[in-house]
């Protein structure tokens, strides 16, 4: 059985990763509690590991060195926006039960013994409250926590509004976690790697790609039984438009499924998303439906104007970089460009991450 130490150093030889002072620091803790955890002598202090830092630091490709040690079975690892859809599901399918966070707690410590949580980050009260309650059961239940994110604990609800009302999680994950910051100098997004092209601004170059691709027209495809209109398809790629995909009535629980049926998906004519923010009276519950609670309540957040879209989309490039599943995109700017004001620069950073990475050669199912 290979260790995270071993597995790290073999990619590093093979100059699969470039290695850092701070990635050797966090694959020294990730080999100790894995240590800990196959053996029956050994112990470690803390009840988890919080990985955190810039994007392109290699938070995310740690914490899968580190699962792909453990023994099959024995950890679940999910993207933190999937982990938080899945439990607004359960909370409602268990609508009426006395304590309902400790019955899913129950049953996740029952199944693993680790939960392995890809980009931790919080930006409602609602789920940050939520966030409190399954984290510190899980804790409870002896169950060992491995996260990654840009932010660091102590920062993790931005909002000024109620940020009391969370200050003891971070208390409790501030004492149960060992924090590492990836400070390293190196930008592993960077390093050189054949790259393909997956984003078009000019329409000649498109057109070459769609016309490749033999995509046979249609109206529109159902998803989550909804129809969305698209543009044409083929038994593993599918194309849309951005106004069609990205406006409107739909989910992160839509891109999930269409990232589960399709290995490509083109989405064009994207816009220039930038736009100046202002004060926005909105009823809670109207965005992102499928990770609501259904409550409602008006309040009073900062807005862009194509902030609900860019807040979609970047939903959608989170679902298909964690599904390995392909981007091609067409707008009517270079990327660097396409989001440059607005209420959601920090979560857009590593949308564009992600993206730089989908263009590496290799990237995907096909």
């Amino acid at each position: 059985m290979n260790s995270p130490a071993d597995i790290y150093q073999r990619l590093c030889a093979s100059e699969e990763l470039k290695t850092d002072h701070a990635q050797q620091e966090a694959i020294t803790e990730l080999n100790a509690i894995y240590t800990a955890l196959v053996s029956t002598t050994e112990q470690y202090a803390k009840q988890g590991i919080y990985l955190w830092g810039d994007v392109g630091r290699g938070k995310t490709k740690l914490m899968d060195i580190f699962y792909g040690a453990l023994p099959s079975g024995m950890a679940q690892r999910v993207h933190f926006h999937h982990f938080m859809a899945r439990l607004h599901r359960e909370l409602n399918l268990t609508f009426g039960q006395a304590n309902p966070l400790l019955t899913i707690a129950d049953r996740l410590a029952s199944e693993y013994q680790v939960l392995c949580f890809d980009e931790f980050f919080v930006s409602d009260i609602g789920d940050a409250m939520l966030l409190g309650g399954i984290v510190s059961a899980l804790l409870d239940r002896g169950v060992i926590i491995v996260a990654t994110s840009n932010i660091a604990i102590t920062g993790l609800f931005q909002s000024q509004l109620q940020k009391e009302r969370f200050q003891p999680t971070i208390d409790r994950m501030s004492q149960a976690f060992t924090s590492i910051h990836l400070t390293g100098d190196v930008d592993h997004r960077f390093q050189p790697r054949p790259t393909r092209p997956i984003y078009f601004t000019t329409e000649t170059e498109f057109t070459a790609y769609l016309n490749a691709s033999i995509l046979s027209p249609i109206d529109t495809i159902k998803i989550n039984h909804r129809p969305i209109t698209a543009q044409g398809r083929n038994e593993n790629q599918i194309w849309f438009r951005f106004e069609d995909l990205c406006i409107g009535p739909r989910a992160a629980a839509d891109y999930m499924e269409l990232a589960s049926q399709f290995d490509e998906i083109i989405v064009s004519q994207i816009p220039c998303l930038s736009g100046e923010a202002f004060e926005h009276i909105k009823a809670r519950g109207t965005e992102d439906s499928a990770l609501g609670s259904g409550k409602t309540g008006d309040r009073v957040v900062s807005l862009a104007i194509n902030d609900d879209a860019v807040r979609r989309f970047i939903s959608l490039v989170d679902e298909c970089y964690d599904q390995r599943v392909r981007l091609i995109l067409q707008a009517e700017v270079p990327l660097e460009q396409l989001y440059q004001a607005g209420t959601l620069l920090f979560e857009f950073r590593r949308t564009q991450s992600r993206l730089t990475e989908m263009a590496q050669i290799g990237f995907g199912r096909l």
